[in-house]
C-alpha cells in the first residue's frame, strides 16, 4: 500500500507538524502554527464552495431551457450550440490556468473565476438578446474552467498528505452542486413569481458566497503558499521545465478524462429522453436523472480516498467501467423495466470523474507539475467530449430509436477502461515530460 504522504516530495510541510521558527515568524512558532491553521480552514472553505459553483451555471439552465428559447425566441440549433459551449469553454479557457496561477498566484485566480461566475450568471438572464445570452454564459464559464483546472492545484500545494481526501471532499461538494441546480431550479423558479430570469440569476449569489473565502490570500499572497520552515513565502512556483505531451501518462489521463466527460455529458443530455421514450412517465425520468446525479455525492467522498491509498487505480476503473457497460446493457435491454437499477449503476461509473482528478494530483510531484498536467488533461479532455452528445443525437434522429446510441455508449466504455488502466499505474509525469539532458559526448 502506498499512501499519500509516500508519493508527493512537494516542499509544503504537513498540517499539524511542529513549525521551525525561523526569521520571518516574529511571534514565535506558536503564532505561525496558528495562522497556518486559520489559513488552512480558510482554504478548505474556499475549496467546498467553490466546488459548489463548479456545474450549477450549466444544470440551472438545463432546467430551464425550454423557458429560455421561448423568452429568447431562440432557435433549437442555438439551443443545440448553448449546450456544446461548456465544454469547449473548459478546454479553451483551462489551457490559460497555469499561467495564469503562475503570475498571480491559484488562489487569486480562483477568487477572480469565482467574481466572472457571478457576473455572469448575474449578467446573462437580463442580456435580452441571444448572442448576449451567449457572451454572459461564456463569462461564467470561463471562471469555471480556470477553477476546474486549479483546484487539484491548491489541494496539492496546501494538502499534500490529503489529496484523497481533500479532492473527495471537492468532488463530493460539485456533485452537489450540480444535483442540487438541476433538482432545485424550477421550485426556485416558482418561487420566485415563475420568471425563468430570476430562477437563473439566483445561482449568482452563491457563487458570490465563493469569492469572500478567497479574498484573505489575494490580499496576503504570503499566505497563499505554505512554506518549509513554518514560515510563509510568495505563492508564485517556477513551471518545472516539461513537454508535458511527450508524457504517456499524461495522455492516458487526457483521453480517460475526456471519455468520462463523454459519458457524464450523453448521461445528463440524454438519460431522462431514453426512459421516457420507454414508457416512463415523465416525472418518474425526471427523479431517474436525480439518482443518477445524486450517486455522486457519497461516491465521490469515498471513491479518491481510497484511490489514493492504492499503487495501481487501474482496479478502480474497471469496476466503475463494468458498472457503465452494466447500466446501457439494462438501458438496451429492458430500459423501463430495471429503470432504477440502471439509474443507479449509471450514477456509479459516472464517477470516474473523481477518480480522474484524484489521479492528475498523484501524477505529479509539485503544485506546478499538476497545474500543467490538469490544464493538458482537462482542456483536451473536453475537447474530446465535445462530439459525444451530438453525435448521439445524430443517430438517435436517423435510427429512429435508442439502439444504435446505447451501443456506441457502450462501445466508448471499452477504451476508457482501457486509458484507465494505463492512467492509474504509478507513474511521474516530470520523470516522463522533463527535458532530455545531453550526455557528454565520447570521442
Amino acid at each position: 500500500m502506498v499512501s499519500e504522504e509516500t508519493r508527493t516530495t512537494s516542499p509544503t510541510t504537513v498540517r499539524g507538524s511542529a513549525p521551525t521558527a525561523g526569521p520571518s515568524t516574529p511571534g514565535g512558532p506558536s503564532q505561525a502554527a496558528s495562522t497556518r491553521a486559520w489559513t488552512a480552514r480558510l482554504v478548505v472553505v474556499g475549496i467546498v464552495l467553490t466546488a459548489l459553483n463548479l456545474r450549477p451555471a450549466i444544470t440551472s439552465l438545463g432546467a430551464l431551457l425550454e423557458e429560455v428559447r421561448d423568452g429568447l425566441g431562440m432557435s433549437g440549433s442555438l439551443a443545440g450550440l448553448l449546450t456544446s459551449v461548456p465544454p469547449l469553454c473548459f478546454a479553451v479557457f483551462g489551457v490559460t490556468a497555469p499561467r495564469l496561477a503562475r503570475r498571480f498566484g491559484p488562489g487569486a485566480v480562483v477568487c477572480a473565476g469565482m467574481a466572472a461566475i457571478t457576473a455572469g450568471l448575474l449578467i446573462r438572464p437580463y442580456a435580452g438578446s441571444t448572442p448576449a445570452f451567449l457572451a454572459a454564459s461564456a463569462l461564467a464559464l470561463m471562471g469555471i474552467a480556470v477553477s476546474n483546472v486549479l483546484m487539484p492545484v491548491i489541494v496539492k500545494r496546501w494538502f499534500p498528505d490529503r489529496v484523497g481526501t481533500m479532492t473527495g471532499l471537492y468532488s463530493m461538494a460539485l456533485a452537489l452542486g450540480t444535483a442540487s441546480a438541476a433538482a432545485v431550479t424550477v421550485p426556485l423558479t416558482d418561487a420566485l413569481g415563475g420568471d425563468w430570469r430570476s430562477g437563473l440569476a439566483v445561482w449568482a449569489a452563491l457563487a458570490a458566497a465563493a469569492v469572500l473565502p478567497w479574498l484573505p490570500l489575494v490580499r496576503d499572497r504570503r499566505k497563499a503558499d505554505p512554506g518549509r520552515d513554518g514560515a510563509s513565502r510568495p505563492a508564485r512556483e517556477e513551471a518545472p521545465a516539461l513537454r508535458i505531451t511527450r508524457s504517456r501518462t499524461a495522455w492516458a489521463l487526457a483521453v480517460f478524462f475526456g471519455l468520462q466527460a463523454t459519458a457524464a455529458y450523453i448521461t445528463m443530455g440524454w438519460m431522462a429522453q431514453i426512459f421516457r421514450d420507454a414508457g416512463v412517465p415523465a416525472s418518474t425520468a425526471g427523479l431517474l436523472l436525480a439518482v443518477t446525479m445524486v450517486m455522486g455525492v457519497p461516491l465521490a467522498f469515498v471513491i479518491p480516498r481510497v484511490a489514493s491509498r492504492l499503487p495501481h487505480q487501474g482496479p478502480i476503473a474497471l469496476a466503475l467501467g463494468v458498472c457503465g457497460l452494466a447500466g446501457y446493457a439494462g438501458l438496451y435491454f429492458a430500459p423501463a423495466g430495471g429503470a432504477w437499477l440502471w439509474a443507479v449503476l449509471l450514477g456509479v461509473s459516472n464517477c470516474a470523474f473523481p477518480l480522474a482528478l484524484t489521479m492528475v494530483g498523484m501524477r505529479a510531484r509539485t503544485g506546478a507539475g499538476v497545474a500543467q498536467l490538469s490544464a493538458f488533461a482537462q482542456s483536451a479532455g473536453y475537447l474530446i467530449s465535445i462530439p459525444g452528445p451530438l453525435l448521439v443525437g445524430v443517430l438517435y434522429q436517423h435510427s429512429g430509436g435508442w439502439g444504435l446510441p446505447i451501443a456506441l455508449m457502450a462501445a466508448l466504455m471499452i477504451p476508457q477502461m482501457a486509458v484507465g488502466v494505463l492512467a492509474g499505474r504509478n507513474r511521474i509525469v516530470e520523470d516522463e515530460a522533463a527535458p532530455r539532458v545531453p550526455g557528454p559526448r565520447t570521442g
